[in-house]
This record gives C-alpha cells, sequence and structure tokens, in this order.
C-alpha cells in the first residue's frame, strides 16, 4: 500500500470515526469550565470555593460538538431551502 493510499485510509477512519462520536453524542464537555459549568476559585486560606458560572456554557457544562454543529447547520439550511 503506497503512503498516500495509506494516508488517505487514516484520513476517512478518522472522519468518520469523529461523525460517529458526534451522532452517539452530540454534546462534550466545556472546554473552558472542564465540565464543571463554574470556575473554581482561592479564598484567603488557600481553600478551593465556587466561582461565577461559566458564561460560555451557561453552567451547563456542556456544549455541541463542532460536527453536530455543522451537520445542525447543513440539515437547517437544507431544510429552508427544499421547503415552499
Amino acid at each position: 500500500m503506497t503512503p498516500i493510499l495509506l494516508a488517505i485510509t487514516c484520513l476517512i477512519a478518522v472522519t468518520l470515526g469523529y461523525g460517529g462520536l458526534c451522532a452517539a453524542s452530540p454534546f462534550g464537555d466545556c472546554r473552558k469550565c472542564r465540565g464543571m459549568g463554574h470556575a473554581l476559585k482561592h479564598d484567603r486560606k488557600g481553600r478551593l470555593k465556587r466561582g461565577k458560572d461559566c458564561r460560555r456554557c451557561h453552567a451547563t457544562g456542556k456544549r455541541i460538538r463542532v460536527g453536530r454543529w455543522l451537520y445542525n447547520r447543513a440539515a437547517r439550511i437544507y431544510r429552508a431551502g427544499t421547503t415552499d
């Protein structure tokens, strides 16, 4: 198998794997708060304390994956173009 063909098959496998992940689990952990929904702060004694709610995920800890977002956008455009 040539290196180009091997690279293409690996790329297809990764794409299909990510597509399957987006179909099975469309939501992933928020990258900013790491899925907690809020920030962690320290008080003066060094103990952990709950901080403000995460603005990116609105305190849910979950965000929609990029692949699922793209699929939803394409489906919305397709529906808008085919309905009269």
